[in-house]
């Protein structure tokens, strides 16, 4: 039957998380005075997303819960103890910085289009279900999907094989012929194929030889390299991959 459904990541694969995690931190760092603790605003961004990633692990591992990560890695980073509404009330000043920064990636609106009527689509992330819901209509394509499905709810988190067979599920459609979109090479790329989907690794670092791709998943520069990926109609969107 061929590819029939796209499930996609969200963070850094539709939504330029990056960019909006780190302008939004720097501005409620100078709002709350803490960039006269580090030598730069680099380096204190540096060490948030360090915190992240450790927190996230936790939350993956589960560990702990999706609140708890995000207010752990509040006490951690500020070096000293918090309640939890203090740590609540200072991760949602950072939060309403970072929405101000919010986009999708360019290519995103153009993909969307051109495999709207050949392919489903649904989403897949290791965030929680409130979060990624807001987020998707924020940016105005939450309606682009039939399904959208997170690690907090799923109690399964990618990489795990039942993560991406949830989503296949809820597409009522076997692994075979659904494709996975994501930007992690390992988290999502072998991730998914190893779950026997179709996997995507949407790669933006421009630089091939940045990262050795593991084995599995087809590596692109752009998400107008996926149409001809998927073997759908030849559009400008479908040019050869760059990274061959």
């Amino acid at each position: 039957m061929g590819i029939r459904a796209v499930v996609w990541d969200v963070d850094d694969t539709l939504f330029d998380y990056t960019t909006a995690d780190r302008e939004g931190m720097r501005v409620h760092l100078a709002a709350e005075g803490l960039l006269a603790g580090y030598g730069s605003a680099e380096e204190a961004l540096v060490r948030w997303r360090e915190i992240t990633e450790a927190q996230w692990a936790r939350f993956a591992a589960g560990e702990v819960d999706f609140v708890t990560q995000r207010r752990d890695r509040t006490r951690v980073f500020l070096g000293r103890e918090l309640t939890d509404d203090e740590a609540d009330a200072w991760f949602q000043r950072y939060v309403r910085h970072y929405e101000s920064a919010w986009s999708l990636f360019p290519d995103v609106l153009p993909v969307l289009d051109a495999l709207a009527a050949s392919h489903r689509h649904a989403v897949l992330s290791n965030s929680s279900q409130h979060v990624q819901d807001r987020k998707l209509r924020v940016l105005g394509v939450h309606d682009r999907f039939e399904a959208v499905l997170c690690a907090a709810e799923l109690g399964v988190s990618k990489p795990e094989p039942g993560a991406f067979l949830a989503a296949c599920d809820a597409l009522g459609l076997p692994p075979g012929e659904v494709a996975y979109v994501g930007d992690h090479p390992e988290i999502d790329g072998r991730g998914a194929a190893d779950a026997g989907l179709l996997s995507v690794w949407i790669d933006r670092s421009g630089d091939r030889a940045s990262v050795e791709p593991p084995e599995g998943p087809r590596r692109i520069a752009s998400l107008a390299e996926l149409p001809a990926v998927l073997g759908g109609p030849d559009t400008r969107f479908g040019a050869p991959s760059s990274f061959g």
